[in-house]
């Protein structure tokens, strides 16, 4: 099957509760298809801190479906499985059902694609009619799937994990050498390691995903101001326009001692990395862009699911974490301390991150959806 006669349809959520990451990553997976000729539709629904615009603005087409008032946790309906993140979807699976059926029905895609940890295989299985095959993105293992095939781009995730979750003949990409990463970070590999075969401490990069409704940002930027960082380094925080908590941030920069920039919504992410000498950052989806890039990490943890993450990245000296239950003033100091009196820890990190993945896996994701 060649994917210039393919038509695909991404269902994937953003909001001020889930963050950007699962309509990000499917935005880069479409990326890479539209370019050979595929075309790609969204399914995504209103929240609160959607990007629904920003899909469109990158030539899409979006089917929205409406905010539900207030969007209150949602049982599920008789039959159906009690999700650990049921109410992100903001209605059960059957209403969800009920709203895609007519869209799926219209366009009969050749491949589905969902990224929701709201959504399993009784929604799967009650649209069945309506597609002609499934790919689920998932980093949870956490419930049962219908799908053809299942990419879950956790380092150190293995098929096992899924094998009591989906049918006999689901291929399982399991495994960081299938991170869905945009071009430019594999383009920038080369030049961001041989960059780091001198590390110094120079320019510091914190970035805790597209919508930090905690303020995780502004705790650095706090516990920062009593670290011993060098004289001449500068400070670059990106967040998401929907950040809440933007202005603040962006008050907290101009009076902080070192000079500390805020960059809103950018499209050069990789290039920002590879400038970087180390990172302050969330433990979500842009772990694997640092580890492509081989940019040192303190990682925070800002949700369950990235739990595990840490722990693999900490293990291979990829990355130094920081647990949810640690004061983060308290946990940071030490870290940031050992590595600004140690280039070597630099490198060792950089080297260890590098060899977690090459930044190739959309290409590797697109072979199997081709086949």
């Amino acid at each position: 099957m060649h994917t210039a006669s393919l038509t695909v349809l991404f269902r994937a959520d953003a909001s001020l509760q889930m963050g950007t990451g699962h309509v990000m990553r499917c935005l880069t997976l479409a990326d890479a298809l539209k370019k050979k000729g595929t075309e790609c539709h969204f399914i995504c629904r209103e929240h609160s801190g959607n990007l629904v615009n920003y899909i469109r603005d990158k030539g899409y087409v979006v089917h929205a479906l409406p905010q539900v008032e207030d969007e209150v946790a949602v049982l599920p309906a008789e039959g159906q499985t009690n999700l650990a993140h049921a109410a992100w979807l903001g209605v059960s699976q059957q209403q969800d059902v009920e709203q895609c059926r007519t869209i799926l029905a219209n366009l009969q895609p050749d491949w589905l694609i969902v990224d929701h940890y709201a959504l399993d295989i009784s929604w799967e299985l009650m649209l069945r009619d309506y597609y002609h095959r499934l790919l689920v993105i998932d980093d949870l293992a956490d419930r049962h799937h219908h799908c053809d095939l299942l990419l879950d781009q956790t380092f150190g995730r293995n098929a096992e994990d899924y094998q009591r979750l989906v049918p006999e003949h689901c291929r399982l990409l399991c495994g960081s050498r299938y991170a869905l990463l945009r071009p430019e970070f594999a383009a920038l590999r080369p030049y961001s390691l041989q960059r780091r075969e001198n590390p110094k401490l120079e320019h510091l990069l914190i970035s805790m995903g597209g919508v930090d409704k905690d303020n995780a940002t502004g705790q650095v930027l706090e516990a920062l101001r009593g670290c011993n960082l060098p004289e001449q380094c500068k400070i670059t925080v990106v967040m998401g326009a929907t950040a809440p908590w933007l202005s603040d941030v962006q008050q907290q920069a101009a009076e902080m001692p070192w000079p500390t920039i805020v960059k809103v919504n950018v499209n050069n992410m990789a290039q920002l990395m590879v400038d970087s000498d180390l990172a302050i950052g969330a433990a979500g989806a842009t772990s694997w862009e640092r580890c492509c890039l081989g940019v040192p990490t303190i990682m925070l943890i800002l949700a369950d699911n990235q739990e595990q993450i840490a722990i693999n990245l900490q293990r291979a000296n990829a990355a130094k974490g920081i647990m949810n239950n640690q004061h983060l003033g308290v946990a940071l100091l030490p870290l940031l301390e050992s590595i600004i009196t140690s280039s070597v820890q630099l490198k060792s990190m950089s080297q260890a991150a590098a060899s977690i993945l090459d930044g190739h896996g959309v290409v590797a994701v697109i072979q199997h959806l081709e086949s």
